[in-house]
């Protein structure tokens, strides 16, 4: 088993540990992370980006406060803002720390990481610590959905079904159709779209697949132009699609999601990357080109 392989397994109980870590009454989380009515910017490199677009429309949704998320390179430096939080699974990610910089003595900055002692948290006035979702995978997979169940968790989101919601993820067999397709396109809404935006991630990073996501009502504004016979359109949401079933496989495609928890059907995901890896012979523990952290000289 690769060190990704395992690390997805081991998502369900990871997430329990996160939300009881996010829902300790007078733990680190409670006095480091966003109150409601700050204006929070959200920032982040890759995996984390997507995770803070999701943390963004989830606060938003919850009347918690207008936040916005950013690149860690792309934040508008003129904006005021009540918080700065930044996502950083090594706590070493260039971006981030020079973000950190700039804004210091001017906005509270919180940091979400991996590592203890990492620069990050010297760089940040407050600190989150989940070393026990740390990875020794380039690519991130339970770190991801681990730092986003925490993120819900704090908002007062219900999430006593996602332990068993993974767990099913886990069990169930990889239908080959999906490990023969030829081009993915991820569909999400409101917080979900950066959860489909981390899904095509996995994709490309882990196996190298031909994969892009979209808000769902976009797909009919030109990504529907690319599905065909060897296409998977993969819905990434609780309830019904804002695209339907009828309208993907006039196209020829496949239709992929079950309408659970969005994490739990990001494993899928996961485990399905890992499979196509496995047939192209590629190793998903070493993507071509990537590192841990992108520390810039």
């Amino acid at each position: 088993m690769s060190h990704t392989e395992a690390e997805i397994a081991s998502q369900p109980d990871c997430w329990r540990r996160a939300i009881a870590l996010a829902r300790e009454p007078e733990g680190p989380v409670r006095e480091a992370l966003p109150r409601p009515g700050e204006r929070v910017a959200v920032v982040g490199c890759g995996t984390s980006w997507f995770i803070a677009q999701s943390y963004a429309a989830l606060r938003e949704a919850a009347g918690q406060g207008e936040t916005d998320a950013f690149a860690a390179s792309e934040m508008p430096s003129g904006r005021a803002y009540d918080r700065v939080l930044a996502l950083s699974r090594s706590g070493t990610t260039t971006e981030v720390l020079e973000l950190l910089g700039a804004v210091r003595g001017r906005v509270p900055t919180t940091v979400i990481t991996a590592v203890p002692g990492s620069p990050v948290v010297g760089a940040a006035d407050a600190a989150v610590v989940m070393d026990f979702a740390d990875e020794r995978s380039v690519v991130q997979t339970r770190w991801a959905t681990s730092e986003l169940a925490l993120l819900r968790a704090h908002l007062g989101a219900e999430l006593e079904h996602l332990a068993a919601d993974g767990e099913a993820a886990l069990a169930e067999p990889l239908p080959q159709a999906l490990v023969d397709a030829g081009q993915f396109t991820f569909l999400g809404r409101g917080w979900t779209y950066g959860v489909a935006q981390e899904a095509a991630l996995k994709m490309r990073e882990a196996a190298g697949a031909w994969t892009e996501a979209y808000p769902a009502k976009e797909y009919r504004h030109g990504p529907i132009s690319v599905t065909g016979p060897h296409s998977v359109v993969w819905w990434l949401g609780e309830g019904a699609s804002d695209v339907t079933d009828e309208e993907i496989t006039r196209t020829g495609g496949r239709v992929a999601g079950h309408g659970r928890d969005p994490l739990a059907e990001l494993v899928v995901v996961q485990r399905l990357a890992v499979a196509i890896a496995a047939a192209r012979g590629l190793d998903p523990d070493e993507p071509r080109h990537l590192t841990r952290s992108v520390i810039l000289g």
